[in-house]
């Protein structure tokens, strides 16, 4: 299992494990995103996930976007990537 546990616990689903590789995101910038998240938002679709962004300085303040379940146990990641239409905005 992946995660913090003094912050709570998570783990990444078999789609975000094959993102993490593919995309080149290290995972200490998705628990960041998790752990102290800029913004959040309901999903509109999902009632049991959240989406989280925060402004990650190392890849020049590009907004990452964190889907998760909150509703499991641990914490589920659904998905991550970085969401141009909020760069600059947080």
């Amino acid at each position: 299992m992946e995660g913090n546990p003094t912050i709570f616990p998570y783990e990444l689903t078999e789609h975000s494990k094959k993102r993490l590789s593919e995309r080149e995101i290290p995972l200490e910038w998705i628990e960041r995103v998790l752990f102290s998240p800029q913004r959040t938002e309901p999903d509109p679709i999902d009632p049991t996930a959240v989406w989280a962004f925060a402004a990650i300085p190392e890849a020049g303040d590009r907004v990452l976007k964190v889907v998760y379940n909150f509703t499991t146990n641990p914490c589920r990641v659904i998905t991550f990537h970085f969401e141009r239409r909020l760069r600059g905005k947080l």
